[in-house]
């Protein structure tokens, strides 16, 4: 059955901001608009929702579709409504960030992307649309939530080295950890599992590989568990 409405409706988009580390900066996923508006700016993966799909399959469809990516992390993020922030319409956009280990996933672009790349957080172009001011939003989200939830853990790869891991939390929180301190945190925790091998083709002395217990994890958290770094 179809109605009619007193009410112009506006269309609704997704966008994705998916970030990634590597070993000195965090990254952030973009794409070159290769139609208009703002063709050739660079901006977020994302596109219009189709009429009859769940928001978070749209994000993942149009990630997957303009930059190959697949089987990410993937969180909403806030809703972004203002009248003017796309030329053709009156477009309302739920935002998801993503987070995903670079050396896991090979990007490629493709549909209505030219190009698509990897930029660091600090030193980025000129964005379409509103997006800069989505990207201050995941920041300052991601920044948030990496303390009190083990989302970081996304971000490496399956097995990790304690230096990697505190690298991650340097880079995300922008500040130096006491290494003695973190160290004694993270493994007071009991949620990382030693694999019992160590790091291949390094200069320096190879350090122990660990891997993060997810399902122990789960198991605490009913109990109450509080995750801090």
């Amino acid at each position: 059955m179809s109605y009619t409405y007193e009410y112009p409706h506006p269309a609704v988009t997704v966008d994705c901001v998916v970030f990634g580390l590597d070993d000195d900066d965090l990254k952030v996923l973009l794409i070159q608009r290769d139609i208009d508006p703002f063709e050739g700016k660079w901006a977020f993966p994302g596109g219009f929702v189709e009429i009859d799909e769940p928001l978070e399959k749209a994000a993942l469809r149009e990630l997957k579709e303009e930059t190959g990516l697949n089987k990410i992390f993937l969180e909403q993020l806030y809703t972004f409504g203002k009248p003017d922030r796309d030329p053709r319409e009156r477009v309302i956009s739920v935002a998801f960030f993503a987070l995903a280990n670079i050396r896991d996933h090979r990007i490629k672009a493709a549909t209505d992307a030219r190009n698509a790349a990897w930029f660091d957080v600090k030193n980025i172009p000129a964005l379409a649309f509103d997006h800069q001011n989505i990207l201050i939003t995941a920041l300052e989200r991601i920044k948030g939530k990496v303390s009190y939830q083990p989302i970081g853990f996304e971000l490496l790869p399956k097995k990790f080295t304690l230096n990697q891991l505190q690298h991650l939390y340097e880079t995300i929180l922008e500040r130096p950890l006491d290494k003695r301190n973190f160290r004694r945190k993270i493994l007071g925790m009991d949620l990382l599992e030693e694999t019992g091998e160590t790091e291949k083709n390094v200069a320096h002395r190879a350090a122990r590989l660990y891997r993060f217990d997810k399902i122990k994890y789960n198991a605490l958290l009913k109990k109450g568990f509080i995750f801090e770094v």
